[in-house]
């Protein structure tokens, strides 16, 4: 082994337009007693993976993985793993994390953001002023509203404490609705519970991952199910919605608008049709993006490499998605 060499390194990927570099001096902060470098070349992250430990990064190619001798955990900074190579990490032994929860606190209040903008009109507000238009508009409340969350995960379970506060009836959806959650109602993604949901839903917010029971789950029935006032929030993943059937039910005024922070297919082409509707707001993958992004993955990372060092137990390690 290399006296060199780092136990702890974060390759060179960049997310959300952060430097992983900073991401990398947070983790050394948190870990005085560890050797921890930042890999800011391809030579660099080919040389300093092969006595490292722990490496943490967006994603690692099969080659790069082949020169990790050592490597016990990857860390991934993101929530999503599929794109990971799982099955060599678990012929290796080696241990996988992710970032969920991260994101939670910023992608609930884009939601709110949403939401907002929809109850109080808050587009005419901006169009009419833009104008010069002294003129009033009518508006609506949030409160007394039904909103149906489509995932109880982190990111469900921060919209609807956000919601706390604003008086509305929440419903919870998710795979095991046994377990109950922070909603006023739980329920499951099958049977006839689903659909009277959906039918009484003012606001549906999809902040579920993507699985082979949520792919393209809201699809023409679901939108014809919807109330026509029924408004779609979806900060989960694009291809959970039938982007044709949603064009079908905004042309045919089946629902009243949508807001899309992910799209199916995605970069949204330009001449896409949902680029044209007035009651559609798109935002380009961006509710994940916050400037304590790295300071709460640091704190994860860090706790992690501390307990595999300590205890070598790597069952206990949190956000743990393979071992």
């Amino acid at each position: 082994m290399n006296d060199n060499a780092p136990d702890v390194l974060v390759l060179r990927a960049n997310t959300h337009g952060l430097h992983a570099r900073d991401y990398a001096d947070l983790l050394a902060d948190r870990l005085p007693d560890h050797d921890v470098r930042f890999a800011a070349t391809s030579t660099e992250e080919r040389d300093l993976i092969e006595d490292a430990t722990v490496v943490s990064g967006v994603d690692i190619d099969a080659a790069l993985l082949e020169r990790a001798e050592n490597l016990r955990l990857f860390a991934g900074v993101a929530a999503g793993y599929n794109h990971l190579p799982l099955e060599r990490f678990a012929e290796r032994g080696i241990a996988v994390t992710n970032a969920s929860g991260i994101h939670a606190p910023n992608i609930a209040e884009q939601v709110a953001g949403y939401m907002l903008l929809f109850s109080r009109h808050l587009r005419e507000g901006l169009h009419r002023q833009q104008r010069n238009e002294w003129r009033h508009y009518q508006a609506e409340e949030l409160m007394g509203s039904t909103v149906t969350v489509v995932g109880l995960g982190a990111i469900g379970t921060a919209v609807t404490e956000r919601l706390s506060g604003f008086d509305v009836e929440t419903i919870g959806v998710r795979y095991t609705p046994e377990k109950g959650g922070p909603t006023d109602e739980v329920i499951g993604f099958d049977g006839p519970e689903f659909e009277a949901a959906l039918a009484e839903t003012d606001y549906l917010v999809v902040a579920a991952p993507l699985t082979d029971t949520t792919r393209g789950l809201l699809s023409a029935e679901e939108f014809r199910t919807l109330p026509p006032n029924a408004r779609v929030i979806n900060v989960g993943r694009g291809q959970i919605i039938d982007t044709d059937a949603l064009v079908t039910a905004l042309r045919g005024n089946q629902i009243d608008g949508a807001a899309l922070d992910v799209t199916n297919p995605e970069p949204l082409p330009a001449d896409h049709p949902l680029w044209d509707f007035e009651n559609v707001l798109i935002t380009p993958h961006n509710a994940g993006h916050s400037p304590k992004h790295w300071d709460r993955l640091a704190e994860i990372v860090a706790e992690n490499v501390t307990t595999l060092s300590e205890t070598g137990d790597e069952a206990s390690l949190r956000n743990l998605v393979q071992s």
